[in-house]
């Protein structure tokens, strides 16, 4: 058990990036002192840390081993979000150090972002809307196609997958699956079935992908890939840039091997200015904002508050 100094406080948090009031409430309410600092550089938060038993992070700062080792009192590394690509695992693991994340937080955050941007794509909203700003009536150029009786291909069948899943099936969509792990119990639940990658490919109106970045995952949707998809197909792309072969995608876009695709992520963040991506009226382009939502950050916030709390109370 943490013991209290003479204020009642038991620790010491570092909030260093912005995350929702509930979790800085709770992380009070339980005893810790809590001292925020918007984004600092590692020379800021090598000062920060000397004297904390937390640290709360989002997709930035990186916490390197330069960090962790200038905090000896240091016990919990949280990163409100699902990634950890920011922290340096090792060097907190040979510390000791637990590092904990919110894995769960955004799921159906990103789930409608996708379901927003296959409406997008298959009804031409964000180009209709950009032709009406120009003054033009671009009615004969935004036929679209309904989503109902079309087959929706999910590679990657985790929380994310699961949930886009559920919203398909109200919407009497089919819903092909692809995982390495196949659960056929939540399969069962949304009405899917599991094919292999290839026929997915081959059988599927939308494909969406929700994969982590691995080596096998790296441009898993290549040309040959993106020649095996319908030449009426939809791609939408919310889980890591680099699974996508850019260069190919763009030339598949060009030359109509798909219709249209939705990207939230790409190989390169912030996407360059006059990107050849930017240049196509039939895809759809987010700034990574599947996990932008008030309900999604108070959950990332909250859950790894109560990470720290549990682990810290502990002792």
């Amino acid at each position: 058990m943490t013991a209290e100094n003479a204020d009642g406080i038991i620790g010491k948090v570092l909030v260093a990036a912005p995350i929702h009031e509930k979790a800085l409430e709770l992380l009070r309410k339980n005893g810790f002192e809590v001292l925020y600092r918007e984004y600092p550089d590692e020379d800021q938060l090598v000062e920060l840390v000397r004297d904390v038993d937390a640290i709360i992070v989002r997709s930035k700062p990186k916490v390197t081993r330069r960090v962790i080792e200038a905090a000896p009192k240091l016990k919990v590394i949280a990163r409100a979000g699902v990634g950890l690509d920011n922290v340096d695992l090792k060097a907190a693991e040979e510390r000791g150090i637990k590092v904990v994340n919110s894995p769960a937080a955004s799921s159906r955050s990103v789930a409608e972002l996708v379901i927003g941007l296959i409406f997008s794509v298959a009804r031409k909203i964000a180009f209709a809307d950009r032709k009406m700003r120009e003054g033009v009536w671009a009615k004969k150029q935004c036929m679209g196609i309904e989503l109902e009786g079309k087959t929706i291909g999910i590679i990657g069948f985790g929380r994310i997958g699961y949930q886009i899943g559920k919203i398909a099936k109200a919407l009497n969509m089919n819903v092909l699956l692809y995982d390495p792990h196949p659960n056929e119990e939540r399969a069962k639940e949304i009405g899917g079935r599991f094919a292999s990658l290839e026929d997915l490919l081959k059988e599927s109106d939308v494909i969406t992908l929700h994969v982590p970045l691995l080596d096998s995952t790296y441009h898993l949707i290549n040309e040959e890939r993106l020649k095996l998809m319908k030449d009426t197909a939809i791609l939408i792309n919310a889980s890591r840039g680099p699974v996508v072969d850019t260069e190919a995608l763009v030339k598949a876009l060009k030359e109509g091997w798909i219709a249209g695709a939705g990207l939230d992520v790409y190989e390169e963040e912030p996407l360059p200015k006059d990107h050849p991506l930017t240049k196509l009226d039939n895809v759809v382009l987010t700034p990574h904002i599947g996990a932008s939502t008030v309900e999604a950050q108070m959950r990332a916030g909250v859950q790894v508050a109560e990470k720290i709390v549990e682990i810290l109370k502990k002792g």
